[in-house]
């Protein structure tokens, strides 16, 4: 019995390791075959078809009375995708509006209260000239009695009445410039309260503005168009200030991005021509260029490394497709499709056939 054991042993490690040796078999003459297939001149990583992504968002906190697109529809930019609830805001429109309203009556009243004042002012200072006349008569008629008083000409009854109607004429002049004084203060305060009016209104100006650009930013629109990718949200909940509602992405910004090895990343130049092939589409072939080059390997080296050492580190490549293509072929843009990226790294080297046909153009 332990002899069988042993020998069923011996024949699962066989088949294990003989398994083993054809999967490795495959893995290199897969990788010589595709050696083969691309000359030199060119690299090759893998990677997924991504898109711009834009989420719609709400500027302010609140609840979401609508939303108006499905996932998978297409939008044009500055469409509105879906709207928030506006009540409460409504409610601080109409009080900002009142206290507007109430600003203009305080101006209004202000100004006639000035108007007012100013007529009242023009008859006081009529007022003082009448008093100034009437004291320069007084004290003529007086000046007369004191001289002829000295030679007994009038009698003392008849100078004492000149002195009191000159003193009640100076009397009278204090008394209506003092007026003219209170009616300056008067318009002084009616001046200051056509000031307030003023900033009641510059105030409630700017709180409705406010308030409306708060109910204009209540219509989310997208700002780029593209294609609905999924609702983050749904109508009725509630979403703080900056929460995301739809998410939308821009078909006409689409790329892979791959990761190469430092000898094919240093030889790529900006703009460089390259290839996708979609794994789900493999006879179609998708023109492209190389957009970015990273200046940061992906994976950071040690302080102290060798040659080969560097050879291993990866540089993140995007290769972008034109946005004239995608415009004329913008229901095939299908964003996570994962496919093959091939950049041209000697602009010399020629493409191979299979990278020839089935072109799109």
């Amino acid at each position: 019995m332990a002899g069988r054991l042993r020998s069923l042993t011996r024949s699962g490690w066989f088949w294990i390791a003989l398994i083993a040796a054809a999967a490795l078999a495959a893995w290199y003459l897969s990788r010589e075959l595709t050696a083969e297939e691309l000359p030199p001149g060119f690299a090759v990583g893998n990677g997924r078809i991504e898109a711009v992504a834009i989420d719609v968002a709400s500027r302010t906190g609140g609840r979401i009375r609508d939303i108006l697109v499905e996932e998978g529809d297409t939008v044009t930019a500055g469409q509105v995708l879906a709207y928030m609830d506006t009540q409460q805001l409504e409610a601080q429109l109409r009080e900002a509006r009142a206290q507007l309203q109430r600003g203009q009556i305080g101006r209004v009243v202000a100004e006639s209260g000035v108007a007012q004042a100013e007529a009242e002012l023009s008859a006081a200072r009529a007022v003082v000239a009448q008093r100034e006349t009437e004291l320069a008569a007084a004290e003529r008629r007086l000046a007369r009695s004191e001289q002829l008083a000295r030679t007994d000409a009038v009698s003392q009854q008849s100078l004492d009445d000149d002195r009191a109607r000159t003193e009640g004429a100076r009397a009278a002049l204090d008394a209506a410039r003092a007026e003219v004084a209170a009616v300056e203060a008067r318009i002084a305060t009616a001046r200051a309260r056509i000031v307030d009016a003023d900033a009641i209104i510059q105030a409630a100006e700017a709180n409705i503005e406010r308030i409306q650009a708060d109910i204009d930013d209540s219509a989310l629109r997208t700002p780029r168009s593209g294609r609905v990718q999924y609702r983050v949200a749904q109508p009725g909940e509630v979403v703080a200030g900056g929460g995301r509602v739809v998410n939308v992405i821009d078909l006409t910004d689409v790329y892979m991005t791959v990761f190469l090895p430092t000898a094919d990343a240093g030889r790529i130049a900006m703009g460089a021509e390259a290839r996708i092939v979609l794994d789900a589409v493999p006879d179609v072939v998708v023109p492209a260029e190389v957009s970015f080059v990273s200046d940061v390997a992906q994976f950071t080296p040690r302080t102290v490394e060798t040659a080969d050492e560097r050879q291993d580190l990866m540089f993140r490549v995007r290769v972008r497709v034109p946005r004239a293509l995608l415009e004329r072929y913008p229901d095939y843009v299908k964003p996570g499709l994962p496919g093959v990226a091939y950049v041209r790294l000697d602009p010399d080297a020629e493409w191979p056939e299979r990278l020839r046909t089935g072109l799109l153009e």
